[in-house]
């Protein structure tokens, strides 16, 4: 209890020399969008920490924004690239939490539904009060305490904690709620597909020497948010991810991205700043896609569609394949790897297209490649990148997995043991679907190795 008390009184102490009441913090605190704004393009630091006036909180402007139910700010400054898990204090230090427990205690609905498809952590714990859950029950609030379950938050540990602390309200509420309460929002989405194991499921051991220098950005999206599913997108994503590891790549070195995390901010965030801060000229880079692209009907430009992507506004909401290569071409990077388990046509599987757009015969190209950059892609052309409800995966990611395990070592040779099995499998369900690889095989044989 006292080193529990030392640590917020520490805590509080270096807010306090950090600033006090900041202009950002002030803006954070009123929901003043224009002014937040105005600063940030000025320099401001979105992530300062500072302890407002007259206010009994302390943390970030997202923190505050949060704290004071400030839904439009919070929208704004996670946009921007607000650390949605900071920590921070309110209720006079009683609460030592997220922006998430903040909004959570003071009520605040809208702003924990735009932190949790910001990709904020719903079972994450406070200091002493458990998660978000677990103070929803505390406070009493039970508008919010009905939305974390719908949203899947762990009823029984949220249990655990306040029976720990002999909170009788709060055991009461959740005994009364505490089944899986599905809301409207969540009834119109379709259900989850079932879990299927195949046998790329089972990640071998290749007894790989760690690779402590290559780093990995892999991102899965199967439930979007107004968009119909990718099937298998998640579990591709998740497989994937343990296959890196098996391969050699450091847990601290993969940035896995999935569903409602998988936002256009944390997808720039992730690309554009987690990756550049770590790699080195000695690096070989792998990225990772799987779920919906879409292209822009007036360019044909292709664009990979994040959780939160509209089809209808994709230079504001998608990210664009021609900025993900641009930004990976400025790497100092050895090697890069693009796999894209997605089509971008329009034309159905994984990719959607704006309401009344016709699907496109062509995609427009979108760069040239660096020369160690190279990308496979699930599809050529107008093609459907399909999934195998027998696998449980995309085709196309299937096979990619399985010529790892079968021994393959580099891209060329992937590509030549993919190509066939993909064509084959696709033409089964009455598909076209062929894997395309850029720059050609002759140009990168022996090069773009994933297993050492």
């Amino acid at each position: 209890m006292k080193n529990t008390s030392l640590c917020v009184l520490i805590f509080v102490m270096l807010i306090a020399l950090a600033g006090c009441g900041t202009g950002l913090t002030q803006a954070a605190k009123e929901g003043d969008v224009t002014t937040l704004q105005k600063l940030l393009d000025q320099g401001a630091d979105i992530n300062e920490s500072a302890m407002g006036s007259g206010t009994m909180a302390a943390g970030t402007p997202l923190f505050y924004a949060a704290y004071n139910c400030r839904a439009e700010a919070v929208r704004y400054l996670v946009n921007k690239g607000a650390d949605v898990e900071v920590v921070g204090y309110f209720g006079g230090g009683y609460y030592v939490g997220r922006p998430l427990h903040a909004a959570v205690e003071k009520d605040c609905v809208e702003v924990v539904q735009i932190l949790l498809d910001a990709g904020a952590d719903i079972n994450a714990k406070t200091r002493k009060h458990g998660s978000a859950l677990a103070i929803a029950a505390r406070s009493g609030n039970i508008r919010i305490l009905k939305y974390l379950i719908a949203r899947g938050a762990d009823v029984d540990d949220a249990i655990t904690v306040l029976r720990k602390d002999r909170h009788a309200d709060g055991l009461a509420l959740l005994e009364k709620y505490g089944e899986p309460i599905v809301s409207a929002e969540h009834r119109l989405k379709e259900p989850a597909a079932p879990l299927i194991r195949s046998d790329v499921d089972a990640i071998p051991d290749f007894k790989a020497a760690p690779r402590s220098g290559d780093f990995a950005i892999v991102i899965g999206i199967e439930s979007y948010q107004t968009l119909p599913k990718s099937d298998y997108s998640k579990s591709d994503a998740e497989t994937v991810k343990g296959y890196l590891k098996a391969l050699g790549f450091q847990e601290r070195n993969i940035e896995l991205i999935i569903d409602q995390r998988a936002t256009k901010s944390a997808v720039e965030k992730a690309v554009e700043a987690w990756l550049p801060n770590r790699t080195t000229k000695d690096s070989t880079i792998f990225v990772y896609f799987s779920g919906h692209g879409a292209p822009e009907p007036s360019t044909g430009e292709a664009y990979m569609v994040p959780y939160d992507g509209d089809p209808n506004y994709l230079p504001v909401t998608g990210y664009p394949l021609k900025r993900l290569y641009e930004r990976l071409a400025k790497l100092e990077a050895k090697e890069i790897i693009v796999v894209l388990d997605s089509c971008f046509s329009g034309s159905g599987g994984r990719s959607v297209l704006a309401k009344g757009a016709r699907p496109l015969v062509m995609v427009a190209e979108t760069a040239s490649l660096s020369s160690n950059v190279t990308v496979l892609t699930a599809t050529q052309g107008s093609q459907i990148s399909t999934s195998s409800p027998e696998k449980g995966h995309g085709i196309f990611t299937y096979y990619f997995l399985k010529a790892i395990k079968d021994g393959k070592r580099n891209i060329a040779e992937i590509y030549e043991y993919i190509k066939p099995q993909v064509e084959d499998e696709a033409k089964q369900i009455n598909v076209q679907q062929s894997p395309s690889l850029n720059p050609g095989m002759e140009k990168i044989k022996g090069k773009f190795s994933l297993r050492k």
